[in-house]
């Protein structure tokens, strides 16, 4: 006769989860209570948003020609960004990886580097770079640059260290340099890989540089800051339904891209 295993009081009353749960509940209050977060204030400054949202509901459709040209500069800068990073992350990929660099002294530099790189918020980069170009696109293609390379580099020096190795052991037991290894035995296996990754980096550019533009480096994003300067909240709008437009087309575009290499 099967006898059912009787349970502990711990595990009948799940005491574990409610300790964790108290816990996570007493950090978020005191997280709270530590920051200044104001619930009351938020509810006393909601008609305010509800005074803007309904200005948002009216859009100056007149305002739709003047958003072309910066929406597409934005597109432009998330694709040269998207694209200076990734080449550069070949290369330091390649080095990353366990299976290709034997000597940990050198991998261990490239991956701090790496790690340094992936530390950097874009938000601050997109500043210093304002303030050493100046106002402008170039300083949002330096910006999404260096976030692409050190976001494909550690994507793509994991999945360098997934490949098989056999076509790696026959072409040194053959003879090739190491050159010619990465080259024909590395890269083709990793290849769709890295169009996929360079896709998705491409989508979250896209969106990035939405916001680096508020900060004055270029595309749409200036707008949005011009309007919401000058309380011209439904000019607002047109700029939000523009970059949801383009978000949108980019991420279906990508994503149909993207199960294709699968």
């Amino acid at each position: 006769m099967n006898t059912i295993p009787k349970k502990s009081f711990v595990q009948k009353w799940h005491v574990k989860a409610i300790i964790w749960t108290v816990i996570i509940l007493a950090l978020f209050i005191a997280s709270c209570v530590m920051t200044g977060v104001d619930v009351g204030a938020f509810l006393t400054g909601f008609n305010q948003f509800m005074q803007i949202f309904y200005e948002m509901l009216k859009p100056d459709w007149s305002y739709v020609p003047f958003t072309i040209q910066p929406i597409i500069q934005t597109i432009q800068m998330a694709l040269i960004g998207t694209l200076i990073g990734s080449i550069v992350a070949v290369p330091f990929s390649v080095l990353a990886a366990r299976n290709i660099v034997t000597n940990t002294l050198v991998r261990g530099v490239i991956r701090f580097i790496l790690n340094l790189v992936r530390t950097l918020p874009d938000l601050m980069l997109a500043a210093i770079f304002v303030a050493v170009v100046g106002i402008g696109p170039m300083a949002g293609v330096l910006t999404l640059a260096i976030f692409s390379f050190g976001m494909i580099s550690k994507l793509f020096y994991e999945a360098i260290e997934t490949i098989d190795m056999g076509p790696i052991e026959a072409l040194t037991a053959a003879g090739a340099t190491k050159t010619q290894v990465v080259w024909f035995a590395v890269l083709p296996q990793v290849y769709n890989h890295f169009l996929s990754y360079f896709l998705y980096t491409f989508e979250i550019n896209v969106r990035a540089s939405t916001i680096l533009g508020y900060l004055g480096a270029g595309g749409i994003g200036e707008l949005l800051q011009r309007s919401l300067g000058q309380f011209r909240y439904d000019r607002t709008a047109i700029v939000v339904i523009g970059t949801f437009i383009v978000v949108v087309v980019v991420d279906t575009l990508s994503n149909q891209l993207r199960e294709r290499l699968q």
